[in-house]
């Protein structure tokens, strides 16, 4: 089962989802998609809680109020950070994640450590709370997800290509 969240930021829709256990949580390592955008409590055990942002957005794209949001979830279903004050979030694009045989379940590093953002975040049960009220568990088939996200983009950038193909063909006839 993964945990679903809503929330609508700037006027737009964003889902925000994360696993239930470690066991989940390689799944959601395994199966996500370029455009996530994962969130941990930095050097405590805490749920793994990702961002779907739209395709062509980037880290440099979230709105403050939606990193908050993502912050404050993965803070307050972290076993030890929920306990503190604040605690330093860090966040970093799916593709960034980097998974060796050697780590243990749930475990992962960094391709690129300068692709990391750290925040420090105060406890804000408010922001929390109101993310929770959206909360939807869900049985979902991660491999089939990506699959069936990886067919469209196929589909897309064979649909751009032969257009592209036919802007060449017009422009050959043209001269």
């Amino acid at each position: 089962m993964v945990f679903y969240f809503k929330t609508v930021v700037n006027n737009r829709e964003y889902m925000i989802y994360m696993g239930r256990d470690k066991m989940e949580n390689e799944d959601l390592l395994r199966w996500g998609f370029p455009e996530d955008v994962w969130f941990h409590v930095d050097k405590l055990s805490s749920a793994h809680v990702y961002l779907r942002l739209n395709k062509g957005e980037g880290v440099a794209d979230i709105p403050k109020e939606l990193v908050d949001q993502c912050c404050q979830l993965v803070k307050a279903n972290s076993i030890q950070g929920c306990k503190l004050a604040n605690v330093d979030v860090v966040y970093t694009p799916y593709p960034n994640l980097k998974k060796t045989g050697d780590m243990v379940a749930g475990q992962v590093g960094f391709h690129k450590n300068k692709r990391v953002v750290k925040v420090n975040v105060e406890k804000n049960n408010e922001v929390w709370k109101k993310l929770e009220k959206t909360r939807e568990e869900r049985e979902v088939d991660l491999k089939e997800e990506k699959d069936r996200r990886d067919r469209e983009d196929q589909e897309e950038l064979k649909k751009q290509k032969k257009l592209q193909r036919e802007m060449e063909k017009l422009q050959i006839e043209k001269e």
